[in-house]
């Protein structure tokens, strides 16, 4: 195999250790705090260790893994003062977000995620057994992905990408309160609605409404 054959299977080893060890941060099954042993890690995800270290190198710059000099690489820790400071971005992204919605010519196809949320909304009132809460975060998903069809800002979204990354690795909190999910499909019904019907104003206050509830939930819960 010639050496550009080499860079495309180092790429792509590196490109699927990203994806699979971020997408095991996000989901929680690598907590925050555990040591990335690269050895093991590579063994045990099939790529080899240069390609892992560049991937984990990407996920430090994004956040999400935290190396120490000396002795490798962990899972970054989310304090109660990284939310918050979190948080606070993702006001200032959101709302914009959900004005630049509002202004378009596309804002009424959010009058079917609407619908959808508040569909979602009685499935989740029946359901005691939290079943069906991936369908309402893959629904959630589907918000996040027609704002940035939207928007069609790529330094918005850029911006946004890595927030919600973070984000994801909160919802155990909101999954353990069948209650806060349930009012927050409604408050992504009233970010929908606003925007379908070009309200501005309304679309960023009802994301901002949405937003400081999700944080006074994830500190309350954290005290």
């Amino acid at each position: 195999m010639g050496a550009a054959g080499r860079g495309d299977g180092s790429v792509s080893q590196s490109t699927h250790a990203y994806e699979r060890v971020k997408a095991e941060i996000v989901a929680g099954g690598l907590g925050p705090g555990t040591h990335l042993n690269e050895v093991r890690l590579a063994e045990r995800i099939g790529v080899s260790r240069t390609p892992l270290r560049a991937a984990l190198q990407r996920l430090d710059r994004e956040g999400l893994v935290r190396t120490v000099s000396g002795r490798g690489a962990f899972v970054s820790e989310l304090s109660l003062s990284d939310v918050r400071h979190l948080f606070q971005l993702r006001e200032a992204l959101e709302t914009h977000a959900a004005r630049l919605c509002a202004r378009s010519a596309r804002r009424g196809e959010f009058g079917g995620l609407e619908r959808e949320f508040t569909e979602q909304h009685a499935v989740l009132a029946r359901d005691t057994g939290g079943s069906r809460l991936d369908g309402y975060y893959a629904l959630a998903e589907e918000l996040d992905r027609r704002i940035d069809e939207v928007v069609a800002n790529p330094y918005l979204t850029g911006a946004m990408a890595p927030v919600r990354d973070q984000l994801r690795r909160l919802r155990r909190i909101a999954r353990r309160s069948p209650e806060r999910v349930l009012r927050s499909a409604l408050e992504h019904a009233a970010v929908c609605r606003a925007i379908a019907d070009g309200d501005e104003d309304a679309a960023a206050a009802a994301s901002a409404r949405h937003i400081d509830n999700s944080l006074r939930h994830i500190l309350d819960a954290s005290v």
